[in-house]
């Protein structure tokens, strides 16, 4: 007997769904809480971006900058 396969959740597909909530139905002190986890969020991607970056200027400082990426 098969199981069901699950649907795969797409990258970016649960932000999507995020911002396209009715924000009606929460009171505001739920509203207040989800602020405070998207700053978290943001605060993470932030985290994210730099050591990116940081990661791609080490990169650069041993190999050179990639062509065009001016």
């Amino acid at each position: 007997m098969d199981e069901p396969v699950s649907a795969r959740i797409g990258r970016g597909q649960r932000l999507a769904e995020l911002v396209r909530e009715d924000l009606e139905l929460y009171a505001v002190g739920e509203l207040q809480e989800r602020i405070s986890v998207l700053k978290d969020e943001i605060a993470r991607c932030e985290a994210q971006i730099s050591k990116k970056q940081a990661g791609r200027a080490a990169a650069d400082a041993l190999f050179g900058p990639r062509p065009g990426s001016d």
